[in-house]
């Protein structure tokens, strides 16, 4: 059985057949049309996945609920906060429980990372890693793989992205490191010291000024407050005097700006370079769904034990 933990999971072929059909699916998401023959083709019928997240989640949870009903299969919420895991349950119990569902995938969020590989040793479909703790999130790595492809050509070789924040604790900035590493992009991080990944063999810097008239792209982090086991910096103002993107740091620089979600705004992003036709955040949003439709499309109907 497959499973889609980190983005490692994935071959490069097997990567370039997601973001193929992603990309097939984009135009049928645009459509404002009721013609069926316009729309995604219902290759989820008769299908069950449920959602478990642990944490709070807004573009993840409800893009794979869209990419779910866009390829006309059902969806289950578990509520968390009225679970039996608020009452002990442990998580290997609660996933051998939705397992005697049937359903044909689970995706899972967790506050603690390795919990959805947890997951893998209780059920017979496939895992979906929307995300745990600080180790990966793969499909918001694809997504931007795919948004920075749209935006900077197919060949990312060469290319050099910032990635700015809190990259420490951010399971976005591991997946984004191992893709598009392997997609040739040049990496360089953008932090304080304490928010740097220790013994990381890349590029990197305190000071967004010494590199950022060689970026194509900057994909800017939240950071990760509720990861923190003490404040360590003055405040997040101190923080965004120096770390957040503003019109005034880019200029007129052609370079692509990405992040996430959520925008902490005014400390990752200003308000006025949200607005900036640079600024990617809703493609990514847009994208996320289209890519979460065909990682849905693989893990369930392309791939078997």
């Amino acid at each position: 059985m497959r499973h889609l933990i980190e983005t490692s999971d994935l071959s490069t072929d097997e990567i370039e057949r997601i973001l193929h059909k992603a990309t097939q699916f984009l135009p049928m998401l645009d459509s404002t049309t009721l013609d069926s023959s316009k729309r995604p083709a219902q290759s989820l019928a008769h299908t069950n996945i449920i959602t478990i997240f642990f944490e709070n989640s807004t573009r993840t949870l409800s893009s794979f609920e869209c990419a779910v009903k866009n390829l006309g299969g059902s969806i289950t919420r578990l509520d968390v906060s009225r679970s039996s895991t608020s009452k002990g349950e442990t998580i290997s119990d609660t996933a051998a429980n939705l397992n005697a569902m049937s359903p044909h995938a689970i995706i899972i969020r967790h506050q603690s990372s390795g919990a959805p590989v947890h997951l893998t040793k209780s059920v017979s479909c496939p895992i979906i890693n929307g995300g745990d703790g600080a180790h990966a999130h793969p499909t918001q790595a694809l997504l931007d793989l795919l948004t920075l492809r749209q935006c900077l050509g197919q060949n990312l070789a060469g290319k050099r992205i910032g990635i700015i924040g809190d990259i420490k604790t951010s399971r976005v900035a591991n997946s984004n490191i191992e893709l598009l590493s392997r997609y040739g992009a040049e990496l360089v991080l953008i932090a304080p010291p304490h928010f740097l990944p220790p013994h990381s063999k890349l590029a990197y810097t305190h000071d967004i000024t010494e590199v950022i008239d060689s970026l194509h792209a900057i994909i800017s982090l939240r950071t990760q407050t509720e990861r923190h086991s003490k404040q360590n910096y003055g405040s997040l103002r101190d923080y965004a005097n120096q770390f957040c993107l503003t019109k005034q740091l880019i200029g007129d620089r052609d370079i692509v700006i990405m992040h996430p979600g959520p925008v902490h705004h005014n400390i990752d992003i200003e308000d006025e370079l949200l607005k900036d036709s640079r600024c990617k955040v809703l493609q990514q949003v847009r994208n996320g769904v289209a890519v979460r439709m065909a990682v849905l499309e693989f893990f369930i109907l392309e791939t078997k034990a």
